[in-house]
């Protein structure tokens, strides 16, 4: 089972940044780093969020509550077929009254609601 530390770590050895450069991007010492990613210190939420942030990972990928780095809150999936801002989104992206921006409106909330399944 991975750590906070291990998972941090894996991070910013996967972007090749040594541990004084993620300090300096994250404003917090080296030692501290270091600690963290051993396991003999905890980071703030604070610092979680920065590195969060960072890494464009979720916090229950950092904090190892999953393993896919987008977090659970990335597979949630807005329903299609009534949800009346993407129909007024997908409404704006077509002319009106041409037959073939009507088909390839159809086509692609067919699309997206098949996908939802």
């Amino acid at each position: 089972m991975s750590t906070v530390g291990e998972r941090i770590r894996t991070l910013r050895e996967g972007m090749n940044l040594p541990q004084k450069k993620i300090a300096k991007l994250l404003n917090v010492s080296q030692p501290s780093i270091n600690r963290y990613e051993h396991g003999q210190a905890f980071p703030t939420i604070e610092l979680l969020v920065k590195y969060a942030d960072y890494f464009d990972v979720s916090m229950d990928y950092l904090t190892c509550r999953c393993d896919e780095p987008q977090g659970k809150l990335y597979q949630a999936k807005p329903p299609v077929g009534d949800n009346p801002e993407l129909a007024k989104f997908i409404e704006m992206c077509f002319e009106p009254g041409t037959n073939a921006n009507i088909k390839l409106k159809e086509a692609l909330l067919k699309a997206m609601m098949e996908g939802e399944k």
